[in-house]
């Protein structure tokens, strides 16, 4: 049987997704979903094997695991351009990729080596990237000062916790008359994963962590970075969500459970802290996904205290459960 082009792309990109995930019946997987048999599912993998893409792996109960190409970049901290990095090292890279993926890793990048070049105080930052079939993945580390220890000295956080948590919203630079805040907020949003290792703390929207990646010095920084190579994103529609007509940042979306201690936002103090600098911006969405419960406090203190402080600023709550619905029109009845 003849498959077009495109099926045998999509049979070929279902295989390795499996292994990725180490699936241990991955064959019959792929037979159900495409309607084929073993023997067609083994001469795939038999091709995927000869082409380098797929290895053997006895570790894997799959029995294979993804060929992974890695590239290691060494800089020295003195006079560097982020673009030119770009240029030079990381777009050969990813050049064989959709126009839209380009984009996002020229953004995404540039961004977050000029954090490290103007914020780390590192002597030397260093790149690695990993890359299969599948996804790319791109990780800056440094020797500095630790991002999480920048923001809690510039903003007098009072832990370092505290000071990681403030990325959540945005608009957040130690530098506010070189730079605009925006780059972490919109690269954590328009990756597939993205996560910051930094001072014993991670910052992340997607419950990634691996501390293989920790950073080189007793401070210093790691992000991590990474990307389906053929994601359907662009960067605009990130953007879009988040800025008014004008082009404008004016909109944050925050993680409830994230920013709160074991995921259990109680206290007028707590809400006091996740309020800090909501005034920048015209919209905030609070995000409460997997969070129970909320104390009296804690709604009172947004939806009445800080809302009738600032009655321009439009406060949204979302994914609230019946339990968290219940606490926030408790605390608004209050206000009337």
């Amino acid at each position: 049987m003849s498959f077009t082009k495109e099926k045998r792309n999509r049979i070929i990109n279902y295989i390795m997704e499996k292994i990725d995930n180490d699936a241990s019946d991955f064959c019959d997987h792929v037979c159900d979903a495409f309607e084929i048999s073993v023997t067609t599912v083994r001469r795939y993998i038999k091709w995927l094997l000869e082409d380098g893409k797929i290895k053997a792996d006895a570790e894997k109960k799959s029995g294979y695991s993804l060929q992974i190409k890695t590239w290691d970049f060494e800089y020295e901290n003195t006079n560097l351009g982020e673009d030119i990095i770009f240029m030079e090292d990381i777009r050969p890279i990813v050049s064989r990729f959709p126009q839209n993926v380009q984009r996002i890793w020229y953004y995404a990048f540039t961004e977050m080596m000029n954090n490290a070049i103007d914020h780390s105080e590192s002597n030397e930052i260093f790149c690695r990237v990993n890359q299969n079939e599948l996804y790319t993945e791109v990780v800056v580390m440094d020797k500095g000062i630790g991002i999480f220890n920048r923001i809690k000295m510039f903003l007098g956080s009072p832990s370092l916790q505290s000071a990681a948590f403030e990325l959540y919203k945005g608009k957040l630079t130690t530098a506010p008359e070189a730079h605009s805040g925006e780059g972490i907020f919109f690269t954590s949003r328009i990756m597939d994963h993205f996560y910051i290792y930094s001072n014993g703390f991670v910052f992340n929207h997607n419950n990634l962590e691996d501390e293989q990646y920790k950073p080189l010095g007793e401070d210093g920084t790691a992000v991590v970075l990474r990307l389906s190579n053929y994601s359907k994103k662009e960067t605009k529609e990130v953007f879009d969500v988040f800025t008014s007509e004008s082009g404008s940042f004016t909109k944050t979306e925050i993680p409830i459970k994230s920013i709160c201690e074991f995921g259990y936002p109680v206290s007028r103090s707590q809400a006091k802290r996740l309020c800090n600098r909501f005034e920048k911006f015209s919209e905030v969405i609070l995000d409460f996904a997997e969070v129970d419960e909320i104390g009296q406090a804690f709604a009172h203190e947004i939806f009445v205290v800080f809302q009738n402080r600032h009655p321009e600023l439009k406060i949204i709550d979302k994914n609230a459960n019946s339990e968290v619905k219940k606490m926030i029109n408790h605390a608004l009845s209050t206000n009337s």
